[in-house]
Formats: C-alpha cells, sequence, structure tokens
C-alpha cells in the first residue's frame, strides 16, 4: 500500500508543480497575457486526457508482464527530454498565432514526462485493485489530488520566492527522475499478477455503465472545467498573469475533488445546493460588479468561493454515480474527457466564436441547466425550480446582451477583448477604446479637437511634460511600448520619430481604422509587431531621446516589463541624457515604488508625476514615474512643480525576472 501511495503521491505532486513552473518560464515570451495560463490548461487537459485512455487501454488489453515491459520502457525513454527548460528557439517573433505556437512548445519540452505522469493515477490504482482483490482505490484518488493541491500552494509560497525559474526546472527534473525509480518498481510488483477476481468477487454485479452515465461522468467535470478556467481568465485579465491567481482557483477545483473522493460525507447535497443557487446568483452580481469598479480584495474570495462550491456540487454529484472498480480507468477516462473539453471551449472555441469574454455567464448557465436536469422530477417544486433557473439564465443573456450595446467594434484574441464605443454628444463625442473594462486610449470626434492628446496622455501628465521638455533640445526619437489608440502621436513633429511597439495585431487594426492619431501625425511612424521587450532585445541600439512604457494601465500587467533586467534592457535603448516615462496608473496596485527601486539599483533618478485630471476635457488622473541619469530633466521648471519624490520602501525587493511580489503593492 505504501508504494502506490507514495509513487501516486510523487507523481500527482510533480504533474501540478511543473504547471506553473513552464507557465511563468515561457509568459515573458507572450507579453504577460493571461491566456498564457489558460492556454497551457488546455495543454495540460489534453495529455491528461490522452494519459487517461493510455491507463485504460494499457490495463484492458495488455497483459501484467507486457503492461510493466512497456511503461518501463517508456519511463527510461522519457530521461532524455531532462532538464524541463524551454529552448529560446521557441520564442515568438510576432506572426505567428501564440496558442499554437505555446502548444508546441509544451509538447516538445514536457510533453512526454507529463504524458507517464498522467497515467500514474489511474494506472498505478488499476495494479492496486489486482494485486489486492477486492480493494477499493478510490480513496488513491483522494491522495492524488491532495498531492497535486499541495503542489499548487506551495509554489507561490515556497519555490517561486526561493528559486529561480532555472533552477525550479531542475529541481523538477531531478524529482521526475526519483518518480521514474519508484514507478518502475510499482509495475515490476503487479508482473505476477493476473488481474482475474477472486471467487467471492467473481459474484459482484459489475454491470458496465450505460451511455447515460457516462455522458453525466462527461458534462459534470466538463462544466466545473468551464468554471474553473474562465473564473481564472476572469480574475488574470484584471489583476495580472501570477501564479497566485493561476494557483488559487486550481487549489480550490483540487480540494472539491480530494473532499467528494474521499468521503461522501463531506458533499451533503441539501446543504451545497442551497449554496449553489446563492452562488449562481453572486457570481452574476461580480461580473456585473467588475465592470463598475469592483475592488480586487473583493473579487477573488467572491469568485473563488463560488467557484469552489461550484465544483463540490459537480464533483459531489460525480462520486454519487462512480462505478464498480473494475470500470475505474474508464470512469477516469470520462472525467478526464470531460475536463479537456471544457479546456478545449473555453482556450480554443469561445477566442473564435464570442467577440467577447463571455464564457464565464455560458458557463454559469450551462452548469445551472445540468444540476436541475440532475434532480428531474415531476414535481411542483422542481418545476419553480426549472421556471427559476430559466429566468436565471435568460439574465445572463441580458447581460452579455448589455456588454454588446452601442459598441462600433468588439473583438477579441489572444491577448484579450476589445470593443471601441462612442461616448457623449456632440461636439463632444469622444470615441474609445476598451481593453475589458479599462479604458485604453480615447479622440474627440470633433475636427478642431481630435489631435488632442486627451486621457491618460495630457500635456500635464508625465509623458507630456517628458516630450515637452525633450522638444527644447531639437528632433526627438521617441519609442513607445503599448499603443492603444495611438493617442501619443499626437505629440509628433516633423522630423522626429516616434517608434511604437504593440504585441496584439488587434490593437493596430483598431488604431488605424477607428482613430486619427497615426494618420495624423506630422512625425514618421513606425510600428514593430511583437512583444516591447523581446522586440528590443533583437534590436540594435534604438537611441531614444524618450522611451515611454504604457502597459501597467489597469488590466493584466506584463510583470516581465517592469523588472530590473528590463530596465537594463530599456537604458540600453536610450541616449544617455534619455528619459524613460513609465505609466504607472493602476487601479489594484502600487507601482511606482517598484519603479522608484530598480532605479535606484540602476543608479538612475526618478520622479512620479501626478495630473489629477479634468473629467469635462476628458482627461483623465494619471501618474507617470519618470527616470533619467540626467538630473537636469527634473529641474526643467513645469516638471520640478509637478513631480515629486517616490517614499522608499526597503523592504520591498527589487523585481527581476526571477522574482516579483505584487501581494507587496495591493491598493
Amino acid at each position: 500500500m505504501l508504494l502506490y501511495a507514495l509513487t501516486i503521491l510523487v507523481s500527482a505532486f510533480l504533474l501540478f508543480q511543473i504547471e506553473p513552473i513552464i507557465a511563468k518560464a515561457i509568459l515573458p515570451w507572450f507579453g504577460g497575457s493571461a491566456n498564457v495560463w489558460t492556454t497551457c490548461l488546455l495543454f495540460f487537459q489534453i495529455v491528461l486526457l490522452l494519459g487517461y485512455l493510455y491507463a485504460h487501454a494499457v490495463v484492458r488489453y495488455l497483459r501484467p508482464k507486457t503492461q510493466m515491459m512497456l511503461h518501463i520502457g517508456l519511463l527510461a525513454a522519457s530521461l532524455l527530454v531532462l532538464p524541463v527548460i524551454p529552448a529560446a528557439a521557441w520564442k515568438p517573433t510576432g506572426n505567428e498565432d501564440p496558442v499554437f505556437r505555446i502548444l508546441g512548445l509544451l509538447a516538445v519540452t514536457i510533453g512526454i514526462p507529463y504524458f507517464l505522469l498522467s497515467t500514474t493515477g489511474p494506472l498505478v490504482q488499476a495494479w492496486y485493485a489486482r494485486r489486492y482483490e477486492g480493494a477499493i482505490p478510490y480513496r488513491l484518488y483522494a491522495l492524488s489530488n491532495a498531492g497535486s493541491m499541495f503542489a499548487l500552494i506551495s509554489y507561490p509560497v515556497l519555490v517561486e520566492p526561493a528559486f529561480t525559474t532555472q533552477l525550479q526546472a531542475m529541481g523538477w527534473s531531478v524529482g521526475y527522475a526519483a518518480f521514474i525509480a519508484l514507478c518502475g518498481i510499482a509495475a515490476f510488483s503487479v508482473r505476477n499478477y493476473s488481474g482475474k477476481p477472486a471467487a467471492k468477487q467473481a459474484d459482484v454485479p459489475a454491470q458496465a455503465p450505460d451511455w447515460k452515465l457516462q455522458l453525466w461522468w462527461i458534462l459534470l467535470p466538463a462544466c466545473a472545467s468551464v468554471l474553473l478556467l474562465a473564473i481564472t481568465n476572469f480574475l488574470s485579465q484584471d489583476v495580472a498573469a501570477i501564479p497566485f491567481l493561476w494557483v488559487l482557483p486550481l487549489s480550490l477545483y483540487l480540494l472539491s475533488f480530494i473532499l467528494c473522493f474521499d468521503k461522501e460525507s463531506w458533499y451533503r447535497r441539501s446543504t451545497f445546493l442551497k449554496f449553489f443557487a446563492v452562488a449562481l446568483i453572486a457570481t452574476a452580481y461580480g461580473i456585473r460588479g467588475s465592470e463598475e469598479g469592483m475592488s480586487v480584495k473583493g473579487a477573488i474570495p467572491l469568485f473563488c468561493a463560488n467557484l469552489f462550491i461550484f465544483c463540490m456540487v459537480c464533483h459531489g454529484e460525480l462520486v454519487r454515480l462512480k462505478p464498480h472498480p473494475r470500470h475505474l480507468t474508464s470512469f477516469y477516462l470520462m472525467i478526464s474527457a470531460g475536463g479537456a473539453l471544457g479546456g478545449i471551449f473555453v482556450g480554443l472555441v469561445a477566442p473564435n466564436l464570442f467577440p467577447g469574454f463571455f464564457e464565464l455567464q455560458i458557463g454559469l448557465a450551462a452548469t445551472a441547466v445540468l444540476v436541475v436536469l440532475r434532480f428531474r422530477q415531476p414535481t411542483r417544486q422542481w418545476a419553480a425550480v426549472a421556471v427559476a433557473t430559466l429566468c436565471f439564465v435568460a439574465y445572463l443573456g441580458i447581460q452579455i446582451r448589455q456588454s454588446t450595446k452601442g459598441v462600433r467594434v468588439m473583438a477579441r484574441n489572444f491577448y484579450g477583448g476589445l470593443k471601441v464605443v462612442d461616448q457623449d454628444r456632440a461636439p463632444n463625442t469622444v470615441r474609445i477604446e476598451m481593453h475589458g473594462t479599462i479604458n485604453h486610449g480615447q479622440q474627440y470626434l470633433d475636427a478642431q479637437r481630435r489631435d488632442w492628446p486627451i486621457a491618460y496622455f495630457s500635456r500635464n501628465s508625465g509623458a507630456g511634460m517628458a516630450i515637452r521638455e525633450a522638444w527644447e533640445h531639437g528632433p526627438n526619437r521617441v519609442g513607445v511600448i503599448g499603443l492603444g489608440a495611438g493617442t501619443l502621436a499626437a505629440y509628433g513633429r516633423p522630423g522626429d520619430s516616434y517608434r511604437f511597439y504593440e504585441i496584439n495585431p488587434l490593437v493596430i487594426e483598431l488604431a488605424r481604422s477607428q482613430f486619427t492619431f497615426l494618420e495624423d501625425c506630422k512625425a514618421r511612424v513606425e510600428m514593430v509587431l511583437g512583444d516591447g521587450r523581446l522586440s528590443l532585445a533583437r534590436e540594435p541600439d534604438q537611441q531614444f531621446d524618450i522611451l515611454i512604457v504604457d502597459a501597467f494601465s489597469g488590466d493584466s500587467v506584463p510583470v516581465h516589463l517592469l523588472t530590473r533586467e528590463a530596465f537594463d534592457l530599456y537604458f540600453r535603448h536610450l541616449k544617455p541624457t534619455g528619459v524613460l516615462a513609465v505609466q504607472v496608473t493602476n487601479k489594484y496596485l502600487t507601482l511606482a515604488p517598484v519603479v522608484h527601486r530598480i532605479a535606484g539599483a540602476l543608479g538612475k533618478q526618478d520622479r512620479l508625476v501626478e495630473d489629477p485630471g479634468n473629467r469635462s476635457a476628458a482627461i483623465f488622473p494619471s501618474s507617470w514615474a519618470l527616470v533619467s541619469g540626467r538630473a537636469g530633466v527634473f529641474d526643467q521648471p513645469e516638471i520640478r512643480a509637478a513631480a515629486k519624490r517616490v517614499e522608499d520602501r526597503p523592504r520591498l525587493r527589487i523585481w527581476t525576472d526571477d522574482f516579483s511580489n505584487l501581494f507587496q503593492i495591493l491598493r
């Protein structure tokens, strides 16, 4: 028993520990997008399904000795791919599909080890049931999920703060080699057990599950998977793509598996169904509240608590439908198929089918309907619940329709959802680009004012002051990371050069088709498609007078643009007298101290320029951190009057590519 339990525990730990390790390693390559984690989860779920399919086929069709030889051979061969460090050749150039690039990268880097780890749970449980005839292996499944949960919880708390990404991958590779030894011994131990039931077990009825039962085995975990991915994506889009916001929902998802498969008494149907109804309403309210500025400290516990309730109901009902252990591998196969279907829907279907992020509402509606159908019966009480459910589904439909009302353009891709709307009446009509719930630039439609830099980029903003200060020194070469609506092009003068770096091709398309800043710009405009940091790393020194980093104003924060290594790169491309302007306006995070700490480490001076804004003039409050090795820039009268020093936080550790901590700067 100890051998099988230890093998399953180690495999589950490694299976889920590699998920945040590899996702964090490749996150900077794809612009820090929240969809990196969603795509990784899609890969993990598909490979998990293949692993369960392998386990089912091996147990069903191969003799014990053949199983042993095949599995030990595959385990030995998988050593050839260690260590699991992604090759730099997989870094994107900006023109490829990020989803398939990530899937290919993961397949080559961790595909074989992840596949073999995913086979361990059902395979070792089947070996255990074969060796100890009549044993019930389902508690080993709970043990497997416990190992998975510990791997996830330990990563942001113990592993990520203490070890670099490369050391994490090396340590994991050593652990995987130890797992191969354990699993090989477990496979060898059952080589002589035929798996034929004992005489007293032969009489135990083990009727094959019909298609209706197998459909429930798929649909229940599929709904839980959709809600897991949709809620994780929802939180990551609005805050940052960081391991904590990845592992917290996934840990709660696994906790529901642990509790439900450990003891059926953990899931009290009558109690959880009441919680389920409340959670549906609370989540729908939370979606609307997020559009109206719900705080991150309120959103995270609300959505995560509700996710746990949804998963407890789905997985609790699933356990009530579990079969005789003789059909164990097919049961797990259907569960993994449901999880993979949920991942495919959120990761592949929804981005190409819907113009906005509607999968959370769809997942809520599908789960509510499924639970009602699970308890279908010809009673008035059930009929009332069914009617209430239909009303709830209708409300979610209205919520989706409201989000598209009055929208000129709505579209989405790997990097997020965008929409363009016109607001206010002429002559004060402004055209706005929204990324999620955040304004990413706007423009007056009035011909007399359409070249005014407004929103976060007014003449009194930090960026505006830095550009106008540079005008005193002749024509300027300006670099901008983050295009938005192209507002900063309004500062371009004849003889100037503006070079924009934008990772999202959809942003470029909208800036050119819906706004006129680029078209009207008097300077020479250059456009570089791709992640700003990766693009700069490939280019020769650009000798910018000003480099503006406008990527942190609200949605998912690309942390890799705010590390010491990133700032080293920025200053390589700046003239010695150049100025780095970083927009630190953010409704969730206080980013100015992060910039201050890095500036100090590089021997640069920095100031914070805060513009209170003027809503009547379509100018928003903004905060810009200006960093330069030229002290004179801060002596310019206008900047000196508006700028202030940032209070140092000695306990705030300098952010690097291997370390960042958003908790210390949460508002």
